[in-house]
């Protein structure tokens, strides 16, 4: 299995990719720019992330895409995010399917729900001291499952009080996780220069925000900014790099026709 540093080492981003929503009514359009930004990140040597259900909209699992339309797997270059809000068949179903298509990175997360989606029972995955199952049950049951089979890292949240925080982290850590990525920053952030000192054997992964759109970070992350905040994600992305260079940088929302040519040579 991949080592999480070399991303890190070897300068690789991991660009983020949304999979079409199940109430898609152009479904086959959306599959194929699906396709299209998987293989220009396939190409540029990064690393796919496919996220799971984003904020509790019921998507494609992206399992399913890359088996249905027979995309290419490199094992260090796709990621798959997956949270607490299967059922313990369609989890299975999930983590069988990444290890026979040669997925080895996982970014387990708690995750965003609503009504639509079934969430995991603590039963269902063995668990007896805890009410509800969060990525840590989540972590120790992969792990317990398919031993030897996944890399599987873990989000850090700089928003949320620090005590409650670095606690949740020590758990996630305790459990098995490897690599650790931040929730999207856009400036030095002290609770992050903090996981940097306390963890510096784990390899750190920050999370640059690449849409114009404040109003969206401050709804992904539950923090208001300021919609007076001077703000460009170029800039941004030059300056993370500058202040975290010990860092990996995970690209959120990043805009594949005007920003994703420009971040190459960005990273030196």
């Amino acid at each position: 299995m991949h080592n999480p540093l070399d991303h890190i080492i070897n300068k690789i981003y991991h660009v983020e990719i949304l999979p079409p929503k199940q109430e898609s009514t152009k479904l086959l359009a959306d599959l194929d720019v699906f396709k299209e930004k998987y293989m220009r990140v396939m190409e540029s040597g990064y690393c796919a992330c496919i996220t799971d259900n984003a904020m509790g909209l019921m998507a494609f699992q992206g399992h399913e895409i890359i088996e249905e339309m027979k995309l290419p797997v490199h094992s260090d270059q796709v990621m798959i995010h997956l949270n607490t809000f299967h059922t313990k068949a369609d989890l299975d179903n999930i983590l069988l399917s990444c290890k026979n298509l040669g997925i080895e990175s996982l970014l387990i997360i708690t995750g965003d729900g609503s009504d639509r989606l079934p969430k995991l029972q603590p039963k269902d995955i063995d668990e007896s001291e805890v009410e509800s199952v969060t990525s840590v049950e989540l972590l120790r049951y992969i792990h317990r499952a398919y031993p030897d089979t996944f890399v599987l890292g873990v989000a850090f949240n700089p928003y949320e009080p620090p005590n409650h925080e670095f606690a949740k982290l020590s758990r996630k850590i305790e459990a098995g996780a490897s690599f650790i990525i931040t929730q999207p920053i856009i400036e030095q952030n002290p609770q992050v220069d903090r996981l940097l000192a306390e963890y510096p054997d784990i390899p750190v992964t920050v999370e640059a925000w690449m849409s114009k759109k404040l109003s969206l970070l401050s709804d992904a992350i539950g923090y208001k900014i300021s919609e007076d905040t001077q703000f460009d994600p170029i800039a941004t992305l030059k300056m993370l790099h500058q202040v975290y260079p010990q860092c990996g940088v995970y690209l959120s929302l990043v805009g594949f026709k005007t920003q994703y040519d420009l971040i190459k040579g960005l990273w030196i």
